[in-house]
């Protein structure tokens, strides 16, 4: 089928992407594949995101009651997180497109249950406020003051979005430094802070593999599950940031920018298909290696050892069954640390942690700006010249910021809580979503790219995986309410 474009050019569509509910997507060819230094970014903004959820917090946390025992599934659902982040990127390598447009396409609905779920989930300040807490350790203030912090720190992180002429490129150098903080905060645990029985317990917990421990809640341990990486929606927005960055087919769609210091576009983000010819096959195998090595070594590798250093530094320090609660554990660590290493050494835990949780707050407003600002352009907006995917992007920012500024003054202010909140939702998240990208991946894309072989075992094991720690604590949660 051909179509005439806006400048009176002839484009054929591609039949092979779904165009019952949003327009079809005309064939361009694939861009050029540049090198892995080049592409170097969305994971980076993916890995400093997850630290701050799972890693230094919510596995820390579980290693303070039960010890090392959990650190399998740790591996078990960052690895997982993995072939579920290479499926989204592979939609939109070939279209450009997010991936929940790719589920719009599906049926019109599962856009905007995605943006409310992105919302629901990440709309609690949690990390603003984790990193709040642990700035008043670091200087020995009190955490009375924590809810002011946290809102003039939000408050900083919009202006800096806001003012930025490419987000995008704000955001990522933002993450880049943060992430080098971070890492090398982690090399001096392992040299200054972490013992050998440590190693011992650890391979203690690898051997257990299979076992649960049941003094685990079910709603942290599926919190944990899914924020063993980045978690939920935020996956997701793998997508936006490639576009932004221009990876694959991303490369020809307009990019987020600031309204003020950037030039918009008033386009939606409906994409391009490239012909299954040799060409372009070719191009599509050097990107889909390209984006498998820049996910593997920064999102897998070291979110991975992040994840299990810093609940080996948790373990060395303050060992097990803990009875502290909320935030009250990254206190003792850091206590710890400053009596068993150095004084200093407990100061500079505090401070990591604090630039943990900030680049991980960074990562959740972006992303709800992006996932919301894509779909109402894309499903509601699409014809809509004044409201460009930008303007509503820094619209649905201020609005979060406003609407954690409340929530913290008026509803619940401990990190903790906020987070498991977060989290849990976003593990039945990962479920729909897994099963979506199947659907997308596998029942839409030709045969020369489709979803296939382990990869697709794989998808199946994550809809597994995360529909039973669902359902399970689905079950749990309302025998609660019930009191059962």
């Amino acid at each position: 089928m051909a179509t005439t474009s806006g400048d009176g050019s002839t484009q054929t569509i591609a039949p092979e992407i779904p165009s019952k509910y949003l327009p079809g997507v005309p064939y361009a060819d694939l861009p050029e594949p540049t090198t892995l230094a080049k592409i170097v970014g969305p994971s980076v903004i993916l890995l400093a995101t997850s630290i701050g959820s799972g890693e230094y917090v919510l596995w820390p946390f579980i290693t303070s009651q039960v010890g090392l025992v959990a650190m399998w599934m740790a591996v078990v659902g960052i690895t997982t997180q993995f072939f579920i982040n290479m499926e989204i990127e592979r939609y939109t390598l070939a279209t450009g497109e997010t991936a929940v447009t790719g589920f719009t396409r599906l049926w019109r609905p599962w856009g905007a249950i995605m943006a409310v779920l992105a919302l629901l989930s990440w709309g609690w300040p949690g990390w603003a406020s984790g990193a709040s807490t642990a700035f008043t350790f670091a200087i020995g203030a009190s955490t009375e003051g924590v809810p002011y912090i946290t809102i003039a720190a939000l408050v900083a992180i919009g202006i800096a979005l806001t003012v930025s002429p490419v987000v995008y490129q704000a955001v990522e150098k933002f993450e880049m430094v943060l992430v080098g903080i971070i890492v090398v905060f982690l090399i001096a645990a392992v040299i200054l802070a972490i013992d050998s029985q440590t190693y011992v317990e650890l391979a203690s917990g690898f051997s257990q593999f299979g076992r649960v421990p049941s003094e685990i809640p079910t709603a942290t341990l599926l919190g944990a599950l899914a924020f063993a990486g980045a978690g939920g929606t935020v996956n997701l927005v793998q997508s936006n940031w490639m576009r932004d960055k221009g990876l694959g087919m991303g490369a020809r769609i307009p990019r987020i920018v600031s309204p003020f210091t950037g030039e918009e576009e008033a386009a939606a983000s409906t994409g391009y298909f490239f012909p299954q010819d040799e060409a372009n096959l070719r191009r599509w195998k050097r990107w889909w290696t390209l984006a498998n090595q820049e996910q593997f070594w920064l999102f897998l590798v070291i979110g991975g050892l992040s994840i299990i250093l810093l609940s080996m530094l948790t373990f060395s320090t303050i060992g097990t069954g803990s009875e502290a609660t909320d935030f009250d554990f990254i206190r003792l660590q850091g206590e710890a640390l400053q009596e068993s290493v150095a004084p200093w050494f407990g100061q500079f835990f505090w401070i990591a942690g604090m630039v943990v949780l900030l680049s991980t707050n960074i990562g959740v407003l972006d992303h709800m700006g992006r996932i919301t600002a894509d779909v109402l352009k894309v499903d509601f907006l699409r014809e809509n010249e004044r409201w460009t995917e930008s303007r509503i992007y820094f619209v649905v920012i201020w609005a979060e910021i406003a609407f954690g500024a409340l929530a913290l003054l008026f509803i619940v202010d401990q990190p903790l809580v906020l987070l498991v909140i977060s989290s849990s939702i976003n593990g039945g998240v990962m479920f729909i979503y897994s099963i979506l990208l199947i659907l997308l991946n596998r029942g839409k894309l030709p045969a020369g790219i489709r979803l296939r072989s382990y990869r697709l075992l794989i998808m199946f094991w994550s809809v597994l995986f995360f529909g039973y720690f669902s359902y399970v604590t689905v079950v749990d949660q309302v025998g609660n309410l019930f009191g059962n």
